[in-house]
């Protein structure tokens, strides 16, 4: 069983989440002013903060299973570096096809300076909303 503080932090999570959601909506124009209070109560009761993911592919081996493994995902409301940090894995919408997500290791997050092995390469520094994020499998090559 769960201990009341698990519980009051997930529905602080879960809040915080909707508010953010609800606020992008707002912002993009997808909702009305009038709609913003709905939307957060409506997220709040029915929306949901964790999923299972059922990743398939050998990117993430040997961390997940090359066969196909369930990886339980928190969903945070925004892209927040104080809420990951490097060397977490996490789930994200992939560049190519926006309807699938990828799993990856955070690697840098936004204001860290990456250095190529490759001499010919000039060093950068990521900006905000910028990460770096590698798979475990260092047997594929990168695309």
């Amino acid at each position: 069983m769960a201990s009341l503080s698990t519980w009051l932090r997930y529905i602080v999570h879960k809040i915080e989440y909707s508010i953010s959601l609800s606020s992008k909506n707002y912002q993009i124009g997808q909702i009305t002013d009038k709609q913003v209070n709905e939307n957060v109560w409506k997220n709040v009761f029915q929306g949901k903060l964790t999923y299972v993911h059922f990743n398939k592919g050998e990117e993430m081996a040997p961390t997940v299973s090359g066969q196909g493994g369930s990886l339980l995902v928190r969903r945070l409301p925004t892209a927040d570096p104080k809420k990951v940090f490097v060397g977490d894995v996490v789930a994200l919408k992939d560049p190519q096809n926006p309807d699938n997500c990828i799993v990856r290791r955070l690697a840098a997050v936004e204001g860290d300076e990456m250095v190529s092995t490759d001499e010919k390469d000039e060093p950068f520094v990521l900006e905000n909303d910028q990460c770096w994020v590698v798979s475990d499998n260092e047997s594929l090559s990168p695309k």
